[in-house]
């Protein structure tokens, strides 16, 4: 097996050369589903911008997409199908001139939508969408005022207590339901049909909300702070507005894109509109520009990716392939290594509210993100940059500002988030929103304080007594689940969580020994695979407990192995069994292939991720080989 492992690794290590852009980059796609497809389509046609070959092959890769019952799904065993997903692919279809509802595919479309509750059913940003085209109607009361733009971070509910990520969704949704805001074009198709009752707003799933303990009190926590501010209320609302709309502005990229994410740009578009903006506005039509920028090609059809992963694929892969043996000589390395350098940030963002004593000095997921970095990509890239920086005196710089922002943006309860320090705040709970737990808050989660305790601990020389540690320590074995598992926020889900959580100790200086640790190797084990491989469901994710999936994956049981290699003295049958799985399972083509392995929000959309299935495997096979293969040897 010994030689078939050699063999696997040298593939996946030519392949990833291979695949390397011109600029030192990897530019694999980030899936997402069709829903971004559908969205470009909707767009598009209510801007009156007709890139007739675009929408054509979006409607192409939507219709390959759809289930034989009509309707379409988030991930392979998600059940008979998603209701808002195939609203969302319904209404672009029709949109686009290219199908009909006497077609027999929309037609059952149709049908699925209608048995599953209708329009009434659909996600929060489905019915936004919907909203601002001019087919569902906005509440009359929403449940965030715009004034909330206003407060003083001092103030004990305020914008900055929400999470970059949501601030970026929700201005310009704040903005739109102020203005009860839609655009529809002649071309705009008929969705009536589409609801089960009359209803054509969703104001009742508010009316018992507003009625609640939970909701008096924050509305009046918020009420009371905007009665604080000077000015009248008129002029306050019309203050609010002008600052939500400053906001977005402040935090355009280069290409246009707010923030680089496609679901803020598209709001922020309407947003605009709303507000008095043409449609052939620069800004508008830049913003459009940079949303095109982010097409790519998958299995032979064109997607919109919500973002980039240009950052995070380099980052990881320029890593994977150094754990492999590849020199940092190598002109491989070397280039990806140069672009990283490229893209450390220089700006202050909104980190610094919360973290008022730092410089910048971190990393963002995406090409273009000169704003948003995170904890996550800053301990990658750094990673990356780990065995350079004592042969390149010019890394140094680059190194401690890195270093510096990493560990300024732990929070105070030891565990690191992903954009911002302590937004903890259990906003969500008092906000009517679907998916608002992931929206509105950046707690501390396992994968991101085990990948930083992981980079600590094994590639910087800070002790494993220091208070940072001991501090990340605490707080995983604090939130460890009691079948001896960790959720982790950005994959899916346990297993990724544990994989982090467990080399994050191991590299912190916890024994392998300890009762934490043996008890999550025992959790692993017992839900192995007859194949020798792991594999977990999307589900995992929306019941917040371990869903097995039907099959095992490579990036599963990558995650899987990398940990057993961290948390065991000597290989163990179960460990054996998962190294021979992934080079087995290798060249392996099916639906498990291209099944998600991230998640951006909960019911909302999930990720595939191309790179993975060269990165992890990599990992796993270099880490087992470096410790009971190489190291053990006499």
């Amino acid at each position: 097996m010994h030689s078939w492992l050699e063999a696997e690794m040298n593939r996946m290590v030519e392949q990833l050369k291979k695949d390397q852009s011109i600029d030192g980059s990897w530019n694999y796609p980030f899936d997402t589903g069709i829903a971004t497809d559908a969205y470009m389509i909707i767009l598009l046609r209510t801007l009156k911008i007709n890139d007739e070959e675009l929408i054509k092959e979006l409607v192409a890769r939507i219709l390959s997409k759809q289930e034989k019952n009509g309707a379409w799904k988030l991930f392979y065993d998600e059940g008979v199908g998603n209701l808002s997903s195939t609203i969302e692919a319904y209404y672009a279809l029709l949109y686009s001139g290219y199908c009909t509802k006497d077609d027999k595919n929309i037609k059952s479309a149709k049908q699925f939508v209608l048995s599953n509750g209708g329009i009434e059913k659909s996600h929060f940003f489905t019915k936004v969408m919907l909203a601002l085209t001019g087919q569902y109607s906005w509440p009359n009361f929403f449940p965030i005022p715009i004034e909330i733009v206003l407060l003083p971070t001092t103030f004990p509910i305020n914008f900055f207590d929400i999470s970059i990520y949501g601030r970026a969704n929700l201005t310009p949704i704040l903005i739109l339901a102020n203005n009860k805001y839609k655009l529809r074009t002649k071309n705009s198709p008929d969705l009536s049909d589409l609801f089960i009752t009359r209803l054509r707003s969703w104001d009742e799933e508010f009316v018992a909300w507003n009625r609640s303990i939970e909701c008096r009190s924050f509305l009046n926590t918020i009420h009371n702070g905007i009665k604080a501010l000077i000015g009248f209320p008129n002029q306050l609302h019309a203050l609010a507005i002008e600052r939500a709309k400053k906001y977005m502005l402040e935090r355009i990229e280069s290409d246009g894109t707010f923030l680089s994410y496609f679901s803020s740009t598209f709001l922020m578009i309407f947003a605009l509109l709303s507000l008095g903006y043409k449609k052939k506005d620069p800004i508008i039509l830049k913003a459009v520009e940079g949303l095109l920028t982010m097409k790519c090609q998958v299995n032979g059809h064109t997607h919109m990716q919500y973002t980039t992963a240009t950052v995070w694929n380099t980052s990881l892969i320029s890593y994977a392939l150094q754990e492999a043996g590849v020199s940092i000589t190598d002109p491989v390395v070397e280039k990806a290594n140069r672009y990283l350098l490229s893209r450390q940030h220089v700006k202050y963002g909104d980190w610094i509210i919360h973290n008022a004593h730092s410089y910048p000095g971190g990393w963002g997921f995406s090409n273009v993100n000169t704003f948003n970095p995170d904890v996550d990509d800053t301990t990658a890239s750094l990673r990356a940059l780990s065995q350079i920086v004592n042969k390149e005196p010019f890394y140094y710089q680059v190194w401690d500002r890195g270093m510096n922002w990493l560990l300024s943006m732990q929070n105070d309860d030891g565990g690191w988030s992903s954009f911002e320090k302590n937004v903890s705040k259990k906003i969500s709970s008092f906000i009517p929103i679907q998916g608002a737990e992931y929206l509105l808050e950046d707690r501390s989660s396992a994968d991101l304080t085990g990948r930083s305790l992981e980079f600590l601990g094994k590639y910087t020389r800070l002790s494993k007594r220091h208070f940072v540690m001991k501090d990340g320590v605490n707080w995983l074995f604090d939130h460890q689940e009691k079948d001896g598992s960790w959720y982790g926020r950005w994959g899916i889900c346990y297993l990724y969580g544990t994989w982090a959580a467990i080399t994050g100790l191991v590299s912190a200086g916890v024994s392998s020994r300890h009762p934490s640790i043996q008890k999550s190797v025992t959790w692993l084990n017992a839900i192995q695979n007859p194949d020798g491989g792991w594999g977990e469901s999307c589900k995992s994710d929306i019941k917040k407990k371990y869903i097995p999936l039907t099959s095992s994956t490579l990036t599963d049981t990558a995650w899987a192995v990398d940990t057993l290699v961290s948390a065991l003295d000597k290989p163990s049958q179960q460990l054996e069994a998962g190294i021979k799985y992934i080079i087995e399972a290798s060249n392996k083509e099916d639906w498990t292939t291209h099944y998600p392995k991230g998640q951006g929000m909960a019911s909302g959309f999930y990720i595939h991720y191309h790179s993975y299935k060269y990165i992890f495997p990599l990992l796993a096979l270099s880490h087992y080989r470096k410790k009971f293969l190489i190291e053990s040897k006499p």
